[in-house]
């Protein structure tokens, strides 16, 4: 876990980069930078999934604690305005830890103070621990709470709506922002409360401000309270948008146990970057619903994406042995297909789910694959096999999007103004990679489908269909063999049957005819398109979506939405794909290729100590220093380091190597 020093703690330009995630299980957070400094609109100190994992609200934005001592009242708080910290906490901070719930030291003079903050599991609620470790006499804590009552893209500025009181009775403050909202009750025990309510103004987010977004908030506060702390007392608060327990000490000995009791597979534990990773996966497995469970894409931002969901499943659920919550993905996904398509996405509340994607489908047959395989329970692949069927009959026919098989066995996708592949940004009517044709991943990704349904189909007893889907296979791999090799470039088309016709690029999609079980290339032409990924696309955090040679190369993303969308594919890295670089390396790379992968995986040390600690990003800019962009937390980006770690470097749980068909 992350230790930061006082060093690094009181240099604000290093501590207002380092932030802090507290997830609930339920699409929630608390979630801030170490310095106390709220730098997004994301950040807050209760923000509550209210139809998990969606309809997400900053509810409670933050506590401004001032400690009152012998010597005059010191303040814990760090805010930043225009052109202004104040005040500047950040200056007592001698230590933070997320080991193992967000912790924070202080010292004024001979006095020691710690803040722990805790996320409770499964609940809209935040525990706030306060400890006076070291002192001479007692002190007065005084805790301002800052409401924003908003859903977490937004911001808000003083309004005349806003309640401006609440109700205070056994200890507990209870307050709505705003009528017809989720109230949150703040339970400080031993305190006393006193009416205080005035609007705090433009509050600065300098991250919103960096992505071409509005960048300042107004909070209110209806007042304030009050406690005194003796030497060596601890007082534990809890904030909480439902109607549980309020029992803050009961609460977090729970939560801390729980945190001990995650399984971490042997082989993991004296791993450093491996446990972290496992401990990382935790974050993204949350609640949909009362009984489904889904794979949050990254945080703060996204919800749960198919294609994100099940390339993460293997590492996220497989690798830790979360076999049941697999079970239950792939689940609420098969129970959410149309017209042979998996979602895309599930909106926030009140949305139909959008199924604008070729490739999340045939992710969902791999990640049920990877499922049966390591868990053993083939009873769910013959649960979902007519699905299965339905599925592959709804591609042969052809079904949206223009996605359907064509005559020569390739899978064809795409049309005007929509975004079908990993690759989707789009910007009003601009799909900046549209990739309409025949994708070289997504050939890789069917024929491995389609193997995958062979072997159910046996498993069912349905010889008549494994033999078409086998001989489905045969014809696509022979026409991929003719059609994708660039004997010019010595690696893949990126595209061909395009508007334009073939797509020369260099992109990373081709590492996918390497990595999937089944290989849709040969050894040779592997070892060549190794060569070129290394040479143009591969640095220590991922590989480049587009080589720094291609005219439409972009080698950082910032600036404006239109700005970064532009970038997002054109040459950004993005750390998700060294899983696929990494399996394809081990193996065709020779004999060396496991010690040089678990370097690759070892030098990402660096980087879970910074921007989202205890994780990784989802980006980086394709130039060096390859900063790191995007979602601090990434689904995906941790998923696939801790899958290749554990397949190809430790060689557990290694997929079947098929050659080509």
């Amino acid at each position: 876990m992350t230790h930061l020093s006082q060093q690094q703690l009181v240099d604000l330009n290093q501590s207002l980069r380092c932030e802090w995630l507290e997830p609930n299980g339920l699409g929630g957070w608390a979630s801030s930078t170490v310095s106390g400094a709220h730098t997004r609109r994301y950040h807050g100190l209760l923000v509550a999934a209210v139809q998990p994992p969606v309809d997400r609200r900053v509810l409670l934005s933050r506590l401004d604690e001032t400690l009152h001592l012998m010597d005059g009242p010191v303040e814990l708080t760090t805010s930043l305005f225009p052109g202004a910290v104040q005040p500047e906490g950040y200056q007592w901070l001698t230590e933070f830890s997320t080991d193992p719930v967000a912790t924070f030291h202080y010292r004024i003079g001979d006095i020691v103070f710690v803040r722990t903050i805790a996320a409770v599991h499964g609940r809209n609620a935040t525990i706030i621990r306060y400890h006076l470790a070291q002192a001479q006499a007692p002190a007065r804590l005084e805790l301002r709470p800052l409401y924003a009552g908003r859903d977490y893209h937004q911001l808000v500025r003083a309004n005349d709506d806003i309640t401006r009181t609440g109700d205070f009775t056994d200890d507990v403050f209870s307050y709505a922002p705003y009528e017809g909202q989720t109230a949150v009750r703040l339970h400080v025990p031993g305190s006393r409360f006193s009416t205080s309510d005035h609007w705090y103004y433009n509050y600065q987010y300098p991250r919103e401000e960096e992505r071409g977004l509005d960048s300042e908030e107004d909070l209110f506060s209806p007042g304030l309270l009050t406690v005194i702390m003796r030497p060596g007392e601890t007082l534990t608060v809890v904030a909480a948008a439902d109607d549980g327990d309020l029992e803050g000490e009961a609460l977090y000995q729970r939560e801390i146990q729980r945190r001990s009791q995650r399984s971490c597979p042997p082989l993991l534990q004296d791993d450093p970057v491996g446990r972290r990773l496992v401990q990382a996966a935790d974050a993204f497995l949350v609640r949909r619903g009362d009984e489904r469970a889904t794979i949050l894409a990254g945080y703060h931002w996204f919800a749960d994406w198919g294609r994100d969901t099940m390339i993460s499943l293997p590492g996220i659920c497989l690798v830790t042995g979360r076999f049941d919550e697999a079970r239950r993905v792939l689940q609420a996904f098969a129970d959410a297909s149309s017209s042979g398509l998996i979602p895309n996405r599930f909106p926030d509340v009140g949305e139909t789910p959008e199924y604008n994607t070729v490739d999340a489908t045939l992710w969902f047959f791999h990640a049920l694959r990877r499922y049966v395989e390591v868990s053993g329970d083939q009873d769910l692949a013959r649960q979902l096999w007519p699905l299965l069927q339905q599925m592959l009959d709804a591609h042969r026919r052809g079904t949206r999007y223009g996605i359907g098989v064509d005559v020569d066995g390739l899978l064809k996708a795409g049309q005007t103004g929509s975004q079908l592949t990993w690759m989707d940004a789009k910007v009003g009517e601009w799909v900046v990679t549209p990739r309409i044709g025949k994708p070289v991943e997504i050939q890789a990704l069917w024929i491995n489908a389609l193997d995958t349904a062979a072997r159910f189909a046996r498993l069912c007893g349905d010889d008549e269909s494994a033999a078409v889907c086998v001989e489905d296979a045969r014809r696509a791999a022979t026409s991929f063999a003719r059609r994708f090799w660039n004997e010019d470039r010595h690696c893949l088309y990126d595209l061909v049957d395009g508007p334009n016709g073939d797509d020369a690029a260099i992109r990373p999609n081709q590492l996918l005819a390497l990595s999937l079980p089944v290989a849709v290339v040969d050894d040779k032409h592997a070892r060549q398109i190794l060569t070129v990924v290394e040479r143009d696309l591969l640095t220590p955090r991922g590989l480049r979506s587009l080589a720094p040679q291609d005219a439409a190369y972009r080698g950082v993303y910032h600036g404006s939405p239109v700005d970064r969308d532009g970038a997002y594919h054109q040459g950004t890295v993005w750390g998700w794909l060294m899983g696929p670089y990494l399996s394809a390396l081990v193996r065709f790379g020779g004999d060396r290729a496991p010690a040089r992968a678990r370097r690759l995986i070892d030098g990402f040390a660096e980087h879970l100590d910074e921007a989202g600690l205890d994780s990784i990003s989802e980006v980086f800019d394709g130039d060096a220093p390859h900063a790191p962009k995007g979602c601090f937390a990434q689904a995906w980006s941790v998923a696939e380091l801790l899958r290749a770690l554990w397949e190809d470097v430790l060689a557990q749980d290694r997929p079947e190597w098929i050659p080509p068909p």
